[in-house]
């Protein structure tokens, strides 16, 4: 690939969040296109010899094979680095492979890592069944209690993993503050940030090593494609996870980066939009159900905390029903609201963690988690707010509420 055409380097960093997400990280080639290039090739071919075997040796700039690095991928990850501020950036075919890697790259059997007890079902089972069986300790805690996580520290602890706020109960933990006893027996902090996005909370201005993300979620923001990302400082990259990618082919495909880099293009809009509408959904249901979390609400258990880390409440509220019963009868009876357990799209969609997203988790840890038979988790899209809260309406009518 040759130099990018008519953009300084050093420049992009001093671009603000909305200019990187359209522009960042652009490479041009001598055709000068204007939307990203979209390189679909499993090899590259050289001028000699000796060119690849240069590259090989890492002493040559350029790409050997897709497996490893790509153009289209590459540009992708340089311009999620600069909206997270971080080092670098790998991409992964998953948010799963990438929450996998972050961990798997940095432990061996003897290690020992804590996480917060509220995580996606699938992180939970890399803490609870996946670690273990590799020989690395894992102890749970609740990511609430700052306490429960100085005291779960070991000498031999390597990695704290969380998400903040928390899938589905919307838990929030104070970054800074467990960052700062992480970092005090030199472990290094992973933390999901999906349900935030770099829009509204930057886990690394609060002392976070790692960020990782589905980009499946916000970032595509359209249904289309799946997808991951790690960002983390260069050094992380070089000793751990650079090694880890080449050897095991987590990257993701140069279309589906493309298709991300131009979900990124209007990621913040869209977030800040969604957002607005989550408030009206929220303050709508409020009285008419149950429960009601929702991060952005004064009356959420953890709001002042949700406000100082995040820009905004989220785009996520969950609220609970009497029993499953009733969450089942509720979610049949919408109309525009689909029934789908992903999260982060441009239409609302609104489902049943117990049996869904969380169905291999433990009944009695789902308890133990605030998950309940009756929890519903809504994603508030971009539709009109109003047509969402009148869909609502309707269904709670017809199931009697």
């Amino acid at each position: 690939m040759k130099p990018r055409t008519g953009v300084d380097r050093s420049i992009t960093k001093t671009w603000r969040p909305a200019t990187q997400a359209i522009r960042g990280g652009t490479w041009r080639s001598d055709f000068g296109e204007t939307s990203e290039a979209l390189f679909l090739t499993s090899g590259f071919a050289y001028e000699s010899a000796d060119e690849v075997a240069a590259r090989f040796r890492g002493e040559a700039q350029g790409f050997t094979y897709s497996r490893q690095t790509n153009p289209t991928v590459s540009m992708f990850e340089e311009r999620m680095a600069l909206l997270e501020g971080s080092e670098t950036a790998r991409a992964t075919g998953t948010g799963m492979a990438a929450m996998a890697a972050a961990l798997l790259c940095q432990v061996q059997a003897g290690d020992h890592v804590v996480a917060a007890r509220a995580l996606f079902g699938s992180c939970r089972w890399l803490v609870d069944t996946l670690l273990p069986r590799y020989g690395v300790e894992t102890t749970v805690v609740d990511g609430r209690d700052t306490q429960a996580w100085a005291k779960a520290r070991k000498p031999n602890t390597k990695a704290f993993f969380l998400e903040t706020p928390a899938n589905p109960t919307l838990d929030i933990v104070d970054l800074k503050a467990v960052c700062d006893l992480a970092h005090e027996v030199g472990a290094r902090v992973v933390v999901d940030n999906v349900f935030a996005t770099p829009v509204l909370q930057k886990p690394m201005e609060m002392g976070a090593d790692i960020v990782c993300y589905s980009a499946t979620k916000h970032i595509d923001g359209q249904g289309r494609v799946l997808g991951g990302v790690i960002l983390c400082d260069k050094q992380f990259d070089t000793d751990l996870l650079g090694p880890f990618f080449r050897h095991t082919g987590q990257i993701m495909s140069a279309f589906n980066a493309w298709v991300l880099l131009k979900g990124l293009e209007t990621l913040d809009m869209r977030v800040r939009r969604m957002c607005e509408n989550a408030v009206q959904v929220a303050d709508f249901l409020s009285p008419r159900v149950p429960t009601l979390l929702y991060p952005g609400r004064k009356d959420f258990p953890q709001y002042d905390l949700a406000m100082k880390q995040m820009a905004a409440g989220g785009t996520i509220l969950s609220f609970h029903m009497e029993d499953e019963k009733q969450a089942f009868a509720l979610l049949n009876a919408l109309e525009l609201i689909d029934i789908s357990n992903n999260i982060g799209d441009s239409r609302s969609l609104a489902t049943h963690p117990s049996s869904t997203t969380h169905k291999a988790v433990a009944v009695e840890i789902q308890r133990e988690l605030g998950i309940t038979p009756g929890m519903i988790r809504l994603s508030v899209g971009l539709e009109d707010p109003q047509d969402l809260i009148e869909d609502l309406d309707r269904a709670l009518k017809i199931i009697g509420l």
